[in-house]
């Protein structure tokens, strides 16, 4: 298999990195300030802010889906569906993108 330069990225790590040009065969590789693996965005300082506001919008956005949607407002009926809908988006893959801060 051959690898493939367009989808590669270079993504600088720490204060004092001097962020050197990576280039291979005639191809510099471009830098990003943050990117996107399975789902979890990661950045150059390893926060988690936008991975916070991605889950959260995703998670209004069901809310709202629900509120428009069901004319029914039980209780049981809105638990499930904030439980079936709304917690599995704030909840996805948690552990990778925020072991340790609280926010």
């Amino acid at each position: 298999m051959l690898f493939n330069i367009d989808k590669s990225k270079v993504m600088h790590f720490g204060f004092n990195n001097k962020e050197a040009d990576y280039i291979l065969g005639n191809q510099r590789h471009s830098a990003v300030e943050d990117e996107r693996d399975l789902g979890v965005i990661v950045d150059e300082s390893l926060k988690s802010n936008r991975q916070c506001a991605k889950a959260a919008a995703a998670a209004n956005a069901g809310l709202g889906m629900i509120r428009r949607t069901f004319l029914c407002k039980d209780k049981e009926l809105i638990l499930q569906l904030y439980k079936s809908l709304v917690r599995p988006r704030l909840e996805y893959c948690i552990q990778a993108w925020r072991p340790y801060l609280y926010k």
